[in-house]
């Protein structure tokens, strides 16, 4: 038998955003525990905006748990909140309003901005801005991308295979600063789940250099010339991949066009401020799509023209603070929506 420092990791009541919190247990299993030998664990919801004082208990379900290769013998723990009956999803619990499908399929595309001392690193410390963008993204050398963040995102790859996520890539993006990376997974809630996971592991690497990670999708203001940053969600489900048709595709872009404000909704907030028809968007009150149109809500590929309507759907809107339990539960509502033949 072997001690084990499980973290257990779930989603707070805070609003327009819920904040990642974070709490250790040790346990003695014989190797790495699997999942069903996890325990559901209480916490003080009072103190996360999910209870009152005077009935504080939530519980903690583990619905998914990782490797962490900064520790030994360590555990991530990701867990859903529930009530106090252990049974009961809380309020806040958005995993759980997700719909069980094996076979949808998800990629995540996360940007955001590291952040020194109020603003993005590579950013004048006393005000002002490096020069215009063009040169940042995909960008190599110190003037580009500056002298520690490719040793931050490339830790947080290495952090994220050595978990067993599906962390598919990085690359420094459009605004000073600003970086990317992507995270695919089969099944509707698995890219969602690894997706939290991989923000985490970059938060809690941030830490050590004093750094912090922004994910609001317009932090520099709506006002100048710089990107804002995005989730892009790539999704497919099995009859988009295996029937699909055209006939199916036009149907399904109309129930998303029908549903927009309710995607927009659950897309992330402030997203007035990016989705503003500029910087490779379309307008937060408009509804369109095209093939290999980065100014579209929904970009569709060359390859699902090409493959007789069918494969996956990007849709651009959803923002970098999104949370995508929510996404990806209001993007198979939609979907579910659309007569099958």
């Amino acid at each position: 038998m072997a001690k084990y420092k499980l973290e257990y990791i779930w989603l707070d009541g805070y609003e327009p955003v819920a904040n990642l919190r974070g709490k250790t247990q040790v346990k003695e299993f014989d190797s790495f525990p699997k999942l069903e030998e996890l325990p559901m664990w209480g916490f003080d919801g009072s103190s996360t905006r999910q209870a009152e004082g005077h009935s504080s208990d939530c519980m903690l379900k583990p619905v998914a748990v990782f490797p962490d290769s900064t520790k030994k013998n360590a555990a991530l723990v990701v867990c859903e909140v529930m009530m106090p009956d252990g049974k009961t999803p809380h309020r806040t619990n958005a995993r759980a309003t997700i719909l069980d499908d094996p076979d949808a399929w998800f990629g995540f595309e996360q940007e955001y901005f590291l952040y020194k001392d109020g603003v993005p690193l590579g950013f004048p410390p006393g005000g002002g801005y490096p020069p215009p963008q063009g040169k940042y993204y995909t960008g190599v050398g110190y003037e580009a991308v500056g002298e520690v963040a490719r040793e931050i995102v490339d830790k947080h790859l290495d952090l994220c295979l050595d978990a067993g996520i599906n962390h598919e890539g990085i690359n420094a993006e459009v605004a000073k600063g600003q970086w990317e990376f992507q995270i695919f997974g089969k099944g509707s809630k698995k890219a969602a789940d690894q997706m939290w996971i991989a923000r985490y592991l970059l938060m809690r690497l941030c830490e050590e250099y004093g750094v912090d990670v922004n994910f609001h999708c317009k932090p520099l203001g709506a006002d100048v010339d710089w990107n804002g940053s995005g989730m892009h969600s790539n999704f497919s489900t099995k009859y988009m991949r295996e029937v699909g048709g055209k006939e199916y595709f036009e149907a399904l872009m109309a129930a998303f066009d029908k549903y927009k404000n309710e995607h927009i909704a659950v897309y992330g907030p402030d997203n007035h401020l990016r989705l503003t028809g500029l910087h490779e968007t379309q307008s937060i009150d408009k509804f369109n799509y095209g093939v290999a149109n980065r100014g579209a809500s929904v970009r569709v590929p060359h390859s699902f023209v090409k493959g007789g309507y069918r494969g996956y759907l990007e849709d651009r809107r959803p923002n970098s603070q999104g949370d995508p339990y929510k996404i990806a539960s209001r993007i198979l509502q939609t979907i579910a929506t659309v007569p099958t033949k």
